[in-house]
């Protein structure tokens, strides 16, 4: 599960600092530091063959609640009425620089994960349209090695190459999603 993410717009993070200074042309109060379920945050859109940053509302609605749904689970999401479409033509991008974990063994510990040697992590995800509101959620998938000792679920962390494959194809979106995930790092947040 991705419950908190960072995004952090120091100047030694360019590419992360590009896209929000994109999105905060439109949107000049937009959150960035760390970013909580229902918070506005930039994802990347494909519009006409571009990525594009775009200030979107984290989670879908859960019609069954008064909450929001903040992740989809990558195995079930192509069988899901609540997210099948958005998977074959809404896939997004979330820009950040490394998501938040919890350990609950003993003391609650919170833990950020980042690539090695990465400033920036991408992780997949949905958006759809709600009301006349875009929402996004985020893909995850079960923890790899390097996670497994936290928690049992990821985001779907894509690689730079990954991202064209993910936001251009659906049966590369799909081929994504049943692909290991890269190893991550984790440091005390």
């Amino acid at each position: 599960m991705c419950g908190r993410y960072v995004l952090f717009s120091d100047p030694e993070m360019t590419e992360i600092r590009q896209i929000i200074e994109e999105v905060q042309r439109n949107n000049p109060d937009i959150k960035t530091g760390e970013i909580f379920p229902t918070n506005k945050a930039p994802i990347l859109l494909q519009e006409n063959g571009t990525l594009m940053p775009e200030a979107v509302k984290w989670g879908f609605p859960d019609f069954r609640s008064k909450g929001v749904i903040i992740n989809a689970r990558g195995e079930t999401a192509p069988e899901k009425p609540m997210f099948r479409k958005s998977l074959e033509t809404r896939r997004c991008i979330i820009p950040s620089c490394g998501f938040y974990e919890w350990s609950h063994h003993g003391q609650k510990t919170k833990y950020q994960f980042n690539l090695p040697g990465k400033s920036a992590l991408y992780m997949a995800g949905l958006w759809n349209d709600f009301n006349g509101e875009r929402r996004f959620t985020i893909l995850t998938v079960a923890a790899n090695e390097s996670m497994q000792e936290i928690h049992n679920r990821m985001p779907v962390v894509l690689t730079h190459p990954e991202m064209d494959q993910w936001i251009g194809s659906y049966q590369g979106a799909l081929d994504i999603l049943q692909s290991s995930r890269p190893e991550l790092i984790k440091q005390l947040a």
